[in-house]
């Protein structure tokens, strides 16, 4: 199947690509691989200019960009955040990422756009699909409920790319990464994910001299990590290879449970004091494992960063931000 593959530059050559949320955490390095092969032009919408959430701001968008049908949208801008911002704004999470999704597809098939690339997320699968989660079993139940706004907003583009390409023939894929970590990652600790919420927690304890941390839940559920640019990768590869519906999974196939990855950041950043549990907090979903077999057969993918060694990119990046 590999030798039917475009060459990325040459598929490249005389097309653009508008990403939404390309100056973000995983939009910046899509922008950086889209320019490694020769984009002719990329367009990094700003919300100050086109808030995706306002049709009118959508379609002056589209209208903006001429020859549509050399233009691949990649719509990765996305309203996110960790458990905690996940509880606190349900409605936000579930408009914002419904209205900047599902309007833009509609508005892109509308203007003769030639392909678009739906980001969705892992939140989307079921709270006890089975592991490791395959694509099939994304229909089998409810999403885990602290995550399920945001994941069935996202969800519904994929029953949108499936419907128009039924209907319009339009060529629209979804992708499904797992959390993703790495350089450049939201250290915010009201809506940080937990790799980086956890690194700067340890940062900040060693730098008081701490001799314990607190961590939510009692460290039992499993997560599987993608370092972002494997995942940046991994999306360009789809929008160049993948021409068809159905849902695919982005993943590294590497399962930690959160107590194993708190002892890891914690020896990574050389945090020597306790971790204690806090079990009034939830864990979350219990285990989250993709089956990526079926990304490495459509088009290629396979993870290639190591999990630690991506830990030690992501804590050497973030290090100087906090002497700053």
């Amino acid at each position: 199947m590999s030798d039917h593959w475009p060459d990325g530059r040459i598929f490249w050559r005389n097309k653009r690509a508008i990403v939404t949320g390309g100056a973000g955490f995983l939009g910046s390095l899509v922008v950086e691989k889209l320019r490694e092969r020769g984009v002719a032009e990329i367009i990094v919408p700003r919300s100050k200019d086109y808030d995706l959430r306002d049709i009118n701001a959508i379609r002056r968008l589209l209208r903006d960009t001429l020859e549509p049908a050399n233009v691949i949208i990649i719509h990765l801008a996305a309203h996110v955040g960790g458990i905690g911002a996940n509880r606190a704004h349900p409605a936000e999470f579930f408009y914002d990422n419904l209205m900047m999704g599902a309007p833009l597809m509609h508005e892109a098939w509308k203007a003769g756009v030639g392909k678009f690339v739906a980001i969705g997320t892992v939140c989307s699968y079921p709270k006890f699909t089975p592991v490791p989660f395959k694509e099939e079993d994304l229909w089998n139940g409810y999403p885990e409920e602290t995550n399920a706004p945001y994941g069935l907003a996202k969800k519904m583009l994929l029953v949108q790319s499936q419907t128009y390409r039924q209907q319009y023939g339009f060529n629209a894929i979804f992708l499904l990464p797992v959390n993703l970590y790495g350089p450049g990652d939201n250290f915010d600790p009201e809506s940080s994910h937990v790799i980086p919420s956890l690194i700067r927690k340890f940062i900040e304890a060693k730098k008081r001299g701490d001799d314990h941390i607190m961590a939510w839940g009692d460290g039992s559920p499993t997560r599987e990590f993608l370092y972002v640019e494997d995942a940046a990768e991994g999306i360009v590869l789809a929008a160049e290879r993948y021409n068809a519906s159905d849902p695919v999974n982005l993943g590294s196939a590497f399962e930690i449970s959160i107590k194993d990855l708190t002892e890891t950041i914690a020896r990574v950043v050389g945090f020597e004091g306790e971790v204690r549990w806090d079990t009034s907090k939830p864990n979350g979903q219990p285990r989250r494992k993709l089956d990526t077999s079926r990304a490495q057969e459509l088009f290629g993918f396979v993870a290639k960063v190591p999990f630690e060694l991506g830990l030690r990119k992501t804590v050497e990046w973030y290090l100087p931000k906090v002497s700053e």
